[in-house]
């Protein structure tokens, strides 16, 4: 078993940290829903999925 030293030596993995966020507000939007699920229409909306696919809004 390897245990990270102490004394702020801290890697960061940023892919993990955003898919960490990502997994954050997915909980938030479904905690907030009033239907029993979320539609894949607002799990797009909630992962800025179209924002992705054209930078520009359209």
């Amino acid at each position: 078993m390897h245990v990270a030293p102490v004394g702020g030596t801290a890697v960061q993995d940023h892919v993990a940290l955003a898919e960490i966020e990502l997994c954050g507000e997915l909980i938030i939007a479904a905690s907030a829903a009033r239907e029993d699920r979320l539609s894949l229409e607002s799990i797009d909306e909630v992962l800025r999925v179209a924002e992705e696919r054209d930078p520009s809004g359209r």
